[in-house]
């Protein structure tokens, strides 16, 4: 029992992402937005001055992945998607946050492990809205429109992201980091998943419209969920669900026989998908419940009905 324990723990940290770039005339501008002890956060924000210019722009707050151990914001496969961005006439902000796991002993003791992770994903969460708080600051020498703020994140990153939404939906503590009634206008997952220690989740009122990303064969981040007495990892189909019984709007994007490559290749294959989304939930806000499902049929099926040492040996075998 202890050591399921331990193995359900240890497979939520190690969460990858992995694409291209191709922008000239998009100008990148690097910031410290804020020092936590030794480490010094900085954010690339990619801007085009030419587009919409004197007019505020909305902005994405990207966040990478890399199982809260590793990962950089300005990995050079996710430039594809931040070009994509700037030339629909956005600006994006690409952040550090501090990688709770990065040092972690495989050794550790299970409830020690919860710890680790719930602060984890805290920081990467203080670090999101503290970013947010400086681009809010900046908005009016950035042209930034405060009211049309989308984050973004892949993997470790999309969890975090998931986690910032949550906790305004759920006026958590942590949320009054940000200015009062602020909340995002939208959410973008690729991968992602919700980490509980409370039992299952509970929506006290309506989150940012999202739209969630995840392949049905994820050995790394779960699909649906998986729970382990009060301790749960809620992933995008199980979250989908708890919307649409809420009418609350989203786009539920489901790859069949797809595994954690859907952390990545949205960026650079359902780019008009994401600008659907865009179009539509965010500038628009129309109230809809949208779910495509894409079946990948050019390689053997895969599996799907995953137990706890499967999502172990996918994030640890190598």
């Amino acid at each position: 029992m202890r050591r399921n324990l331990v193995l359900f723990l240890f497979f939520v940290c190690s969460l990858i992402t992995a694409h291209t770039y191709a922008g000239n005339d998009i100008k990148k501008e690097t910031f410290a937005y804020s020092i936590k002890g030794s480490d010094t956060l900085r954010l690339d924000k990619y801007d085009l001055p030419a587009i919409t210019p004197g007019n505020a722009k909305p902005c994405v707050i990207f966040m990478f992945g890399g199982g809260f151990v590793r990962g950089t914001r300005d990995q050079q496969s996710y430039l594809t998607y931040f070009d994509h961005l700037v030339k629909k006439g956005y600006t994006v902000v690409s952040i550090d946050y501090r990688l709770g796991l990065k040092n972690i002993d495989p050794k550790t003791e299970p409830m020690q492990f919860v710890s680790l992770l719930t602060n984890s994903i805290s920081i990467a969460v203080e670090d999101l809205f503290d970013a947010t708080s400086f681009v809010i600051s900046n908005a009016n020498d950035w042209n930034i429109d405060t009211g049309t703020i989308i984050t973004s994140g892949s993997s470790a990153g999309a969890i975090s992201v998931l986690h910032g939404e949550y906790a305004i939906a759920n006026k958590e503590e942590q949320a009054k980091k940000l200015p009062e009634n602020f909340n995002y206008a939208g959410v973008i997952s690729f991968a992602g998943a919700i980490f509980s220690t409370n039992g299952d989740l509970n929506w006290q009122s309506s989150p940012a419209p999202m739209l969630l990303f995840h392949g049905d064969a994820d050995s790394n981040v779960p699909y649906d969920k998986i729970e382990l007495y009060n301790i749960g990892f809620y992933g995008s189909k199980h979250i989908a669900v708890q919307l649409s019984e809420k009418n609350y709007p989203h786009y539920f994007y489901k790859i069949e026989n797809a595994a954690h490559e859907i952390s990545n290749t949205p960026m650079k294959l359902n780019l008009s998908d994401i600008d659907a989304y865009l179009n539509q939930l965010v500038e628009n806000k129309e109230q809809k419940i949208i779910n495509t499902t894409v079946k990948q049929i050019d390689k053997p099926e895969m599996k799907k009905d995953f137990e706890l040492m499967d999502y172990i040996k996918s994030n640890f075998a190598h």
